[in-house]
């Protein structure tokens, strides 16, 4: 994913949108240059992994934007809708298959949301009535916060190495 071109002042979506699709690209950008194992290396206590955090990211995606905005029941969403268990990767997957899985569910979010406009309501079982503007405002967050996680598995994976 290519990171947008900057843009600092124009509608609230056009804003919302860049910043998010900014976000998911930092996102990816964090993981680039690893190799499998630093990617599913773990360097703190818990199962977080740098591709763990990219597989993570794309259930995100999919409750968000497919379930809760699209509608969508969880068994025709378009991958896995398994809470914590979302962090697991398989054996079998690589760091370009959670890539692409990301950057799938990201485009099928960009589509959903183009038909929905920013005050659009749904219900969330437990947090209750949101828009879609608090989504773009909640995956902006979540995104952003994983890329700082990201940035620092991948220094201390990068300061393994040198030792």
């Amino acid at each position: 994913m290519k990171v947008p071109t900057r843009i600092t002042d124009g509608p609230e979506r056009q804003m919302l949108e860049y910043v998010l699709d900014h976000t998911r690209a930092e996102l990816i950008d964090t993981v680039r240059g690893l190799s499998e194992a630093e990617a599913r290396r773990r360097l703190v206590p818990s199962r977080t992994t740098s591709i763990g955090l990219i597989k993570h990211a794309a259930f995100a995606e999919r409750k968000w934007f497919q379930h809760i905005l699209g509608g969508l029941p969880e068994s025709e969403c378009d991958g896995p809708m398994v809470g914590e268990a979302s962090f697991t990767v398989g054996n079998d997957e690589t760091l370009a298959d959670v890539i692409a899985e990301f950057e799938r569910a990201s485009t099928r979010a960009r589509e959903i949301a183009a038909e929905a406009d920013l005050d659009a309501t749904r219900h969330h079982a437990s947090v209750g009535t949101v828009t879609l503007r608090w989504i773009y405002l909640l995956m902006i967050q979540e995104f952003a916060r994983h890329a700082g996680h990201n940035d620092i598995l991948k220094e201390q994976a990068e300061a393994a190495n040198q030792t």
